[in-house]
């Protein structure tokens, strides 16, 4: 019975053949290192991949990736290769990279490889057939190991600016001592409120507060599980020696709160931002008095 070509033992990853294919290839990428890379740096901006890069840093990077790649191909591993794709995209991906530039560029290196390899065995069929056999696979792997590691480095990085940002939503912000303010704004998600929660306990021991105000006025919707968070966070202020006064419930959370049989005896709410603080500053002891008028100039 006929068999393919690619179904020959001979040419299945792994073999002796095959290893000794991919080692006349990477002999050949090493040998012709500068020319190829130089092409593939002039492809890379002819294509206006990483324009937000230098010539030079292109040519840099375009190095790195190629020396990379070609230690892939011999080694057969590739976990040197998927910590570099993350080094470089911590370093690229703040300059504004994309993910389809990166793609972009690694298969333009496979089709300046390919095409070099097309020169060399132009007239050997055979061979170029069990080196394109060898060098696909691997290739192939060898893309999407980089596509990997740079997808997984930006999802770290978006991870990273979301918590940021969602301690910039929710700041705990000292008014006068021992009294703080926590206004929440927008959708409050169950990591959002433990985020919150955190944030606040945290705001109490180091102020050594003793009286929080939090304002829910910007929040437009409140279900059962965030309700339920918010009462723990009262009663965990309380342990840490901290009452506080809720402020800017609206009708819809006022009946969720009497819907999941809140006990609002423990809960002192007041009606608005202004209320909260000057019921605070009773609670700490202050008392506000008009300023008088100043005498007239003489």
């Amino acid at each position: 019975m006929a068999t393919r070509k690619g179904d020959d033992p001979a040419n299945a990853p792994g073999t002796d053949a095959t290893s000794a294919v991919l080692r006349e290839l990477v002999a050949h990428l090493r040998q012709h290192r500068p020319a190829l890379r130089e092409e593939w740096a002039q492809r890379i901006t002819e294509a206006r991949l990483l324009t937000t890069m230098s010539r030079d840093e292109v040519f840099a990077e375009a190095t790195s990736v190629y020396d990379n790649y070609v230690e892939a191909l011999e080694t057969g591993t590739f976990e040197a290769l998927h910590a570099y794709a993350r080094n470089l995209s911590e370093r690229i991906i703040p300059r504004g990279v994309e993910t389809h530039e990166v793609l972009g560029i690694v298969l333009l290196l496979r089709d300046v490889l390919a095409r070099s390899l097309f020169a060399k065995y132009q007239g050997d069929f055979d061979m170029l057939n069990r080196v394109l056999d060898a060098y696909e696979p691997a290739a192939n792997r060898i893309a999407n190991t980089v596509a990997g590691g740079f997808l997984e480095e930006r999802e770290r990085i978006i991870h990273q600016q979301q918590e940021a940002m969602r301690e910039l939503s929710t700041p705990v912000l000292q008014v006068r001592e021992r009294l703080l303010i926590l206004p929440i704004i927008g959708v409050i998600d169950s990591k959002r409120a433990r985020q919150l929660t955190e944030q606040l306990l945290r705001g109490i021991r180091a102020n050594r507060a003793r009286v929080v105000v939090i304002d829910i006025t910007g929040v437009a919707a409140m279900d059962s599980s965030i309700a339920n968070h918010l009462v723990l966070t009262v009663e965990a202020s309380r342990l840490l020696g901290a009452s506080v006064i809720v402020t800017g419930l609206s009708p819809e959370i006022a009946q969720t709160l009497v819907r999941i049989g809140v006990n609002l005896g423990k809960m002192h709410t007041v009606g608005d931002l202004q209320g909260g603080i000057e019921e605070a500053e009773r609670v700490l002891g202050y008392k506000v008095q008009p300023v008088s008028e100043a005498p007239p100039l003489s």
